[in-house]
């Protein structure tokens, strides 16, 4: 009994504690796809999955240059248990760079994307909201690789508190511009999917601008003693080493769902305004894991820095243990009511027919989901970021995205099918990241342990 008190008080506490203001971010950051779905929907099915699918493409891109500022989550992390609060701040500045010069390469296939869109065989009725809200959405590029690089380091110290209130307070921005430009209020005309985009673009230029305040207000004097803002060469290399496979995995994940959402573009409207209605609904709840992931990595790390192998491996396994409750939890409620979550979005009875099997679909992977997202940040604290990319290649891509076009347009399953298939995926990467997290773990602890009877 004195052990699992121990691992609540020691393990279960801390992550919670740290975990809670994060997922509030995630939750943000989602609401604003939420907001601009739900604010679109009235304009019809067709403006509701153009709008989600430009969203969806403009994410995939972007989510490799914020996958590439994930390596600020292990060395700003270790820096901060070690207690070297200078070296925090230069790994800071590595990553503004990071993030300034992963712009323009990624801007280049961004535009690739653009030029692509009339062959990628969408549906003719969704094809031109896409070509309205993609071009347009992608100009928030830079201010959302920025805003990643300031909230990867705050995070990292442990100030979480002001990354939630930042995504509470830019939801709110971005509610108001909707409601200004999708409709027309005033003199401002009704712009309809564009409108939603320019809300976007608004909200996250505000976000990175009040990050960059809090952060450069708190620092500011520190900063300018020890900091040097030229190009850290090595730093980069560092940072690239790490975040690259990092990147690659969340790529290789995000772009799974976004090659599915594609392929669910060949399909009727309402099939696929229920896929985006599902995914919609299963990346709200995915925030929460996603929220613990990102605090697993923190606290791993900072134990890490600390040279505390049995801290890391509790706060490892305090972090699968609070996702996998929490996703017992939502796969019970999208089982039991899942006409119920997809009604929150639209009146249209063959949309909430399909959206409703898709969340039972939906219910049988989220433990495996909230799995291989739990002990992908533990890993990332312990800096293992290789590994999961080639795990993640061969579930979601060799396995799982193959299987779910057969199943759609070989098989007869349609929407369906492309979930079943990502649900397949999902269990493989879960057990594989949970297998590779036990035995980095015990590497790690048996490296400290040998290091300290080692010290004279």
């Amino acid at each position: 009994m004195s052990s699992r008190g121990s691992f609540i008080r020691e393990a279960l506490q801390p992550m919670v504690r740290l975990a809670l203001p994060v997922i509030a971010a995630e939750l943000g950051w989602m609401a604003m796809g939420v907001v601009d779905t739900v604010m679109v929907g009235p304009l019809g099915a067709a403006a509701l999955s153009g709008t989600a699918i430009g969203s969806t493409l403009f994410i995939a891109i972007g989510i490799f240059g914020m996958g590439l500022l994930l390596g600020l989550d292990t060395m700003v992390s270790q820096a901060f248990g070690a207690g070297d609060r200078a070296e925090c701040d230069r790994w800071l500045v590595a990553g503004v760079w990071l993030a300034l010069l992963a712009t323009p390469p990624l801007a280049v296939v961004l535009a690739g994307v653009w030029w692509a869109l009339p062959r990628m065989g969408f549906h003719p009725d969704v094809l031109p909201h896409v070509q309205a809200y993609f071009p347009i959405v992608a100009t928030s590029l830079p201010p959302l690789l920025l805003y990643a690089a300031l909230r990867r380091y705050l995070q990292a110290l442990s100030r979480v508190g002001v990354v939630a209130f930042t995504l509470a307070t830019a939801n709110l921005v971005n509610i108001v511009v909707n409601w200004v430009l999708i409709y027309g209020i005033g003199p401002a005309p009704a712009l309809g999917v564009r409108g939603a985009a320019w809300a976007t673009v608004i909200s996250r230029v505000y976000m990175v601008a009040v990050l960059a305040w809090v952060t450069w207000s708190a620092h500011r004097g520190p900063m300018a003693t020890h900091v040097s803002w030229r190009l850290p060469t090595l730093r980069l290399r560092r940072l690239v080493a790490l975040g690259a496979p990092a990147a690659a995995h969340l790529t290789f994940e995000v772009g799974v769902f976004s090659a599915v959402t594609a392929l669910a573009g060949q399909l009727a409207p309402a099939m696929q305004a229920a896929h985006h209605i599902a995914l919609n609904i299963a990346s709200v709840v995915f925030m929460v894991p996603l929220g613990v992931s990102t605090a697993a990595a923190v606290l791993v790390g900072q134990h890490v820095g600390r040279r505390d192998g049995p801290a890391a491996r509790r706060a490892g396994w305090a972090a699968i243990v609070l996702v996998l409750a929490f996703m017992a939890s939502s796969a019970i409620a999208f089982f039991l009511r899942p006409a119920t979550f997809i009604g929150l979005y639209t009146r249209e009875a063959a949309v909430i027919a399909i959206g409703s099997q898709l969340l039972g679909v939906a219910a049988a992977f989220q433990l495996f989901d909230g799995l291989q997202v739990a002990t992908t940040g533990a890993l990332r604290g312990l800096g293992e970021t290789r590994v999961p990319m080639l795990v993640s290649l061969v579930g979601y891509w060799i396995v799982g995205l193959p299987l779910a076009w057969w199943l759609c347009f070989r098989g007869g399953y349609g929407v369906i099918g492309l979930w079943l298939g990502l649900a397949l995926s999902l269990f493989l990467v879960g057990l594989a990241l949970l297998a590779l997290w036990r035995i980095r773990i015990d590497e790690t602890a048996r490296r400290f342990a040998h290091a300290r009877e080692a010290t004279p």
